[in-house]
Formats: structure tokens, C-alpha cells, sequence
């Protein structure tokens, strides 16, 4: 659709993708989610329906790593590049991967933020415990902490938007 007089199935898919993103849904909601499959509360405001398809379809491209935003994640030190013991250093905003590597300019709410149950930057690093970090996987590590700043920041703007149309419940 062109989200103006119509809409179409990826629209839809781009709707319920931003709702179930939502941390106020996902709060006020919490005890239902871990019940039950998820509702979708519908709401018939058509700016409001926009705005959430057009922030659904932003976290899918972030999610599929399609368009990332360049970040400033680095990883300046030169070495073997073999994943031991991943850790987080908070007051230097580093993910060591071993005793002198590290990725750079970590937010900790980066660092920290979780899907289905799992601590995503430490997740992804874990699973290569003894392996040697190709320039291929550096590169992809930072988009994936480059995808979850930016998802940080939609998640956020989904809120603002939904408080900007009279919150929750959805009308």
C-alpha cells in the first residue's frame, strides 16, 4: 500500500513488528506475554498507523543488518584476534575479546540489551570461544552493535509516538 488511502500485508508485518517493540507494551503487558501468545492492540488513528509502519520498517532493515548507520565502534588494537573470555568494561565502554583486543565505543545499554532471553553483543562472541575473528566478523560485530544503538533509539521514538496519540491502551 502506499499508506496514504491503502495498506498492504507488509505494512501489517511492519505494524506489529514496531507494537511488540514497544517497551511501555512490553511492560504493561509483561505478565500477558509470558502467558499467552502476544496481542495486537490495533488503533484506527491513520497518522498513527503510519508512523508506527514506517518504524517497523526501519527496525526490520536494521535487523536484516540492510541499513545500518556507520557508528563509532572500533577496534584499534592489532593481535591474534581469538575470542577467550568476552567482557564488558563499563567505564571504558570496551568488549575485550581477550586480555588486549577490544571493541570500542560500547554503550552499556548496547551491551546489555537482550532478545529472547539472551545478551545479544555477549551472545554473539560467546558463540566463537576459541575461534579467530575474520575482518569479515569484526566488521559484522560492529554493525550489530551499530543495529542495536539504533534500535535503542526507535524503540523510543515507538513510545513517543504512541504518548503523541494518547498512549496505551491504543485508540
Amino acid at each position: 500500500g502506499d499508506l496514504k488511502k491503502t495498506f498492504g500485508p507488509e505494512d501489517v508485518f511492519h505494524y506489529i513488528y514496531t507494537v511488540f517493540h514497544s517497551p511501555t507494551y512490553r511492560e504493561r503487558y509483561a505478565a500477558f506475554l509470558k502467558m499467552d501468545f502476544p496481542r495486537v492492540p490495533l488503533t484506527s488513528k491513520r497518522p498513527l498507523f503510519r508512523k508506527l509502519c514506517e518504524l517497523g520498517a526501519r527496525l526490520v532493515k536494521l535487523h536484516l543488518v540492510e541499513d545500518v548507520p556507520e557508528g563509532s565502534v572500533t577496534f584499534p588494537e592489532a593481535g591474534g584476534n581469538k575470542v577467550e573470555k568476552p567482557r564488558y568494561v563499563d567505564a571504558e565502554q570496551r568488549v575485550y575479546v581477550n586480555d588486549t583486543q577490544y571493541f570500542g565505543n560500547v554503550p552499556v545499554e548496547v551491551w546489555e540489551f537482550h532478545v529472547g532471553g539472551y545478551q545479544v553483543c555477549h551472545k554473539w562472541l560467546k558463540d566463537r570461544k576459541g575461534r579467530l575473528l575474520s575482518f569479515d566478523d569484526i566488521h559484522h560485530y560492529v554493525k550489530i552493535v551499530s543495529a542495536l544503538g539504533e534500535t535503542i533509539s526507535v524503540m523510543k521514538a515507538i513510545d513517543t509516538a504512541v504518548n503523541r496519540h494518547g498512549g496505551w491502551p491504543l485508540a
